[in-house]
């Protein structure tokens, strides 16, 4: 049976989950999932992962990610994209000096409140759902990472056109980081472009066409990354094989021979191949089982 992970182009117009379809009919299984959503008119990485290998996508959803955005700054819309319906706007006659003069304030922890058109839950609902019927409700700011944030590019004007590169933790919403930087400026914005370039060291390029779209799957077979290479950017660990017995039945283990592991964070068991046998974390003396897959 197929297993393994995609890094799939997501073209402009569709869900995450049309992408997901997609894969489902062009593999013959129904077994898959995506490792972090990406709206409808953003493009470019989803990875997508099948068989087995979906009870790994946790470990890629805190991993890093990259982000080219576009914003309009001086025109705010109800969803913060170009998708939605204009609620707000005025002239920003900004420079790009005052622009760079405030990107420090918005890296590192920062709060942010997320977007009504986000899958975040209030009261059991998502806030896209409540935001469906035309209403919005009060939302909690989270503590989320920014870990860099650049100017890529400044079209001068009354609505300035900016360009940002976003490189970022979990659970931020670079539309709602553009509007927060028009907020700073004394205005509002809303995004008109956004692609995700990477997450961790799942890359596409910074321009379509560098890895398949959902289209492009007749041959899905060569773009398919084994489980230990879709898991990359965590460390790893080669087993022998009366270990790797051991792991077969997600024993615990101890770490004498493995104290060089960080603590607390998931490594992948591999064997003398580079296989994908498990991934297991390193508590104290002993590791434990993660996921199993052998």
């Amino acid at each position: 049976m197929a297993e393994g992970f995609l890094v799939l182009d997501k073209p402009g117009g569709i869900t995450s989950h049309d992408v997901v379809a997609a894969v489902r009919r062009a593999v013959g299984i129904r077994r898959v999932g995506h490792a972090g959503t990406l709206d409808p008119m953003a493009t470019g990485a989803l990875v997508v992962a099948v068989g087995r290998v979906t009870r790994l996508i946790r470990f890629l959803q805190p991993l890093e990610k990259e982000y080219l955005a576009v914003a309009r700054f001086g025109v705010a819309t109800d969803t913060l994209d170009a998708d939605g319906v204009e609620v707000w706007s005025g002239e920003m006659p900004v420079s790009r000096m005052d622009l760079e003069a405030v990107l420090g304030d918005f890296v590192g922890e920062i709060s942010q409140v997320p977007p009504m058109v986000s899958a975040v839950k209030v009261e059991g609902r998502r806030l896209y759902e409540i935001a469906r019927e035309g209403r919005a409700v009060e939302r909690k700011a989270r503590r989320v990472t920014v870990h860099s944030l650049d100017v890529t590019g400044f079209e001068e004007g009354s609505n300035p056109l900016v360009g940002l590169r976003v490189v970022c933790g979990k659970g931020v919403y670079v539309r709602s980081l553009a509007d927060d930087l028009a907020r700073a400026l004394g205005g509002r914005a809303h995004l008109v472009e956004l692609r995700r370039t990477r997450v961790g060291s799942l890359a596409v390029g910074e321009r379509a066409g560098a890895a398949p779209g959902p289209d492009d799957l007749e041959n899905w077979e060569r773009w398919m990354l084994p489980p230990a290479e879709g898991l990359a950017d965590l460390p790893a660990w080669t087993a022998d094989p009366p270990t790797l017995e051991m792991v077969r039945h997600g024993r615990r283990l101890s770490a004498d021979n493995a104290l060089q592991l960080e603590e607390g964070r998931p490594t992948r068991v591999l064997d003398a191949s580079g296989r994908l046998w498990a991934v297991y974390t390193r508590i104290g003396p002993q590791l434990i089982p993660e996921v199993v897959l052998n």
